[in-house]
């Protein structure tokens, strides 16, 4: 008897084998930040029994049920703790086109790695492929594994939907009240800010287009398809999973193709801290701010003034608390508080679900930003660069944060009162703690929502894309219907004018000729 049980679940498993698909996961990205949310994803779908072959560089330390690597590790540095002042700065100043150079062109470059060329050339057969999910951000050549493996495509975007997907997926975009991406306005702008949203949209877009289309020799080259261009690629995606929420980033039109998954990461069991760290916020009677600037800068490497401010305002709200991220403490300017402790690590989603974390100062960058909202956990934002501005700015707008603008703005007047203002004023916490109710009240998981989307591609194909697609941008618009009235009105007009013309042309001479007969009957 005791076989039955073993039996009829070994015959479910090898069910649920079989009806899973292989999937092919590309993400080319060396930052530790993109790589939180396709892991997490490509996790799940393995443990649904779908067969997953990762690319990434970060391959897994312990082997996992239906997931196998291929592991891109040494190819490119892993951004990690290793992100200096002076770079931030690089970053704040730079132009579109060396953003794109650098977060696309030079990432296209991995094409010609030889696990890759692999791939290309001998693509699995028993079973192949059924479809692939990429990361879409500005390396659009990795969409040709779609077109080469003949599969469906799910793009995974791992930012707010960026304005110029709207042009790509045939999504509705309307400037009046739809920010662009990075920018500081919010979805309730003037007409001064409304003109700035709409030039600052179309321009970018037309950018970002541009200059990712020469891409297409990376898809020449490695993928040997000739007459193809990146704009056909981006007609290949069946499915948009976006790291973005209607209670984060407002109300916008999407077609059900996008699907917004934000939080998709955010796991509120299974972590656990350090001794050290769980008997710190433990005894943080008074509460405990969480400092970090994410994973990829190094606090340690600002400047002395900037360090001092730190300083000086933590060591005026003691007893209250300091968790503070530092890579190398080593490098750290002397002086620091009694009351900080410092780590080159800590487990963020323990540390922010932790009952004693009152605060969170934070750089904007979306993934802790999400997790801060998750786990009802008020910000002071200094944002450094790209989407982190738009992203505290949002949340100030919502007063569930307080924005410092940028690391040239703090002084220790801001910071403390800032710090004084969300340890004090219980408005952000009450704030926060009705925005995450927002956030998490879903009719399930932000992960099986996107699993289930992957699945119906995998089922369903490109079901899902907009009609809108098939169009050019001035149909979508509607121009050449505009045009047409306007030439229907003007033809009307010229009609009429002509009809007038003809009217009053009779009427004159009707006139002149009953003028004529009077004056010959006069002279009679």
């Amino acid at each position: 008897m005791k076989l039955l049980p073993i039996l009829l679940t070994t015959l479910v498993t090898c069910d649920q084998i079989a009806d899973g698909y292989r999937i092919l996961g590309v993400f080319p990205y060396h930052y530790t930040s993109h790589w939180i949310m396709p892991e997490t994803l490509m996790k799940g779908l393995a443990q649904r029994s779908h067969q997953v072959d990762v690319i990434s560089h970060f391959p897994q330390k312990k082997p996992i049920s239906n997931y196998t690597d291929i592991s891109l590790s040494g190819s490119m540095p892993i951004l990690q703790n290793n992100f200096t002042a002076t770079e931030i700065a690089w970053f704040r100043e730079v132009l579109m086109k060396q953003v794109i150079d650098k977060m696309g062109t030079e990432i296209c470059e991995l094409l010609a790695h030889p696990k890759m060329q692999n791939l290309i050339k001998n693509p699995p057969q028993d079973p192949p492929y059924d479809l692939v999910i990429i990361e879409v951000l500005m390396s659009p050549c990795f969409l040709a594994f779609g077109r080469h493996l003949k599969v469906p495509v799910v793009a995974l975007v791992n930012v707010n939907f960026p304005s110029w997907f709207n042009e790509l997926s045939g999504n509705p975009f309307n400037p009046a009240y739809v920010p662009v991406t990075f920018s500081s306005f919010g979805q309730q702008m003037n007409f001064k800010e409304r003109v700035l949203n709409f030039f600052e949209a179309y321009l970018s877009s037309a950018q970002v287009l541009y200059y990712t289309s020469f891409q297409v020799e990376y898809v020449k080259k490695y993928f040997g398809m000739k007459d193809t261009a990146i704009s056909d690629l981006h007609n290949d995606i069946s499915l948009y999973l976006v790291d973005s929420h209607p209670s984060l980033h407002g109300i916008k039109p999407l077609t059900p193709a996008v699907v917004e998954v934000a939080g998709l990461h955010i796991k509120n069991d299974s972590v656990t801290l350090s001794p050290e760290v769980q008997k710190w916020l433990d005894e943080s009677k008074d509460g405990c701010v969480y400092f970090t600037f994410g994973s990829m800068i190094r606090i340690e490497t600002f400047s002395k003034e900037i360090i001092e401010i730190f300083y000086k305002s933590f060591k005026k709200i003691a007893p209250v608390r300091v968790l503070m991220k530092v890579a190398k403490k080593e490098d750290l300017l002397p002086g620091l508080p009694d009351n900080v402790m410092t780590q080159s690590w800590f487990s963020q989603i323990a540390v922010l679900k932790h009952k004693n974390i009152r605060a969170f100062i934070t750089h904007g960058g979306l993934k802790g930003t999400q997790e801060a909202i998750y786990f009802g956990v008020p910000m002071i934002g200094i944002p450094l660069f790209l989407d982190q501005n738009s992203n505290i700015l949002s949340f100030e707008r919502k007063e569930v944060a307080i924005s410092l603008n940028s690391i040239h703005d703090v002084t220790e007047e801001k910071l403390t009162s800032a710090l004084n203002s969300i340890l004090k004023d219980p408005i952000y916490r009450k704030n926060v703690q009705k925005l995450s109710k927002l956030f998490v009240d879903r009719p399930m998981s932000a992960l099986d929502t996107a699993i289930f989307w992957v699945e119906y591609v995998g089922k369903n194909g490109n079901f899902l894309q907009s009609p809108a697609m098939q169009l050019h941008w001035w149909q979508r618009n509607l121009l050449d219907i505009y045009a047409f009235l306007l030439f229907v009105v003007i033809a009307v007009l010229l009609v009429l004018r002509f009809i007038f013309w003809k009217i009053k042309t009779f009427l004159f001479r009707l006139h002149m000729d009953v003028k004529k007969e009077m004056v010959e009957k006069k002279n009679i």
